[in-house]
């Protein structure tokens, strides 16, 4: 896969001192492989455990393709992609979880399904294919499944992950669907999608696993921490 666009990741963080340089690493490694020009707009809000001072680092390393737009306090996850779509220079715009609950594997198969159909949204599912989420117990699962079944009955968007955050939007789509979207906190990406649907943008889906939270290595396979762990002494003898 190779291209002439330009990828512009959204990472919003609080918090993310420990998972911060693993997920640049995974999606340098993603975005290199793929021959794909790239760049992570990363949207500190704050983080009293020195994520933007880690970002820094990964600014000496990465070079002009980190982004820093940090904020001063937790304005919430909504007004941080607004913030920093401001900045984004790439065609395409990626939003994602900073905290491995997505996997920056699942970019390049978003990335062809987007190219197969010319689409303007690719939004990862974990509600179709074989899709999934990892990490949650019953009560969970069905809870967020339940959340999604009931607003794509009462909203009819024609999405099977209506809550999901994981999405890959053409630029100018982005942008016009954002400045409809009024709500702020956990239900922006769902008036994101219903509005972005209701404005007769074309959406495709792919099934993504969805891993909760938990901090860094333990989400990753061996090989990709050994190799890991390599990439990130490499770059602190570097910084």
């Amino acid at each position: 896969m190779s291209s002439k666009e330009k990828y512009t990741v959204i990472l919003p963080t609080y918090n993310e001192r420990r998972n911060l340089p693993i997920i640049t690493w995974l999606l340098h490694r993603t975005f290199t492989e793929n021959k794909l020009d790239w760049e992570i707009i990363i949207v500190d809000d704050g983080s009293p455990d020195g994520t933007l001072q880690v970002a820094q680092q990964l600014q000496n390393f990465y070079g002009s393709r980190i982004v820093l737009k940090p904020r001063a306090g937790k304005l919430g996850l909504g007004t941080a992609y607004v913030h920093g779509l401001k900045y984004a220079t790439g065609s395409f715009v990626i939003i994602m979880d900073a905290d491995f609950s997505h996997h920056p594997k699942f970019i390049a198969p978003m990335i062809e399904k987007q190219k197969t159909g010319d689409y303007d949204i690719v939004t990862g599912t974990r509600y179709s294919g074989d899709g999934g989420v990892y990490g949650w117990d019953l009560k969970r699962k069905l809870v967020s499944r339940g959340a999604n079944l009931f607003a794509d009955t009462v909203l009819r968007p024609g999405v099977s992950d209506l809550t999901g955050s994981f999405r890959l939007y053409k630029r100018a789509v982005l942008e016009s669907a954002i400045a409809r979207t009024e709500s702020k906190g956990y239900t922006f990406q769902m008036e994101l999608m219903v509005r972005a649907k209701g404005m007769g943008y074309r959406v495709a889906e792919v099934p993504i696993s969805f891993v909760d939270r938990v901090y860094g290595e333990s989400k990753l396979g061996g090989d990709e921490i050994v190799e890991y762990a390599k990439g990130v002494l490499n770059l602190w003898l570097k910084v």
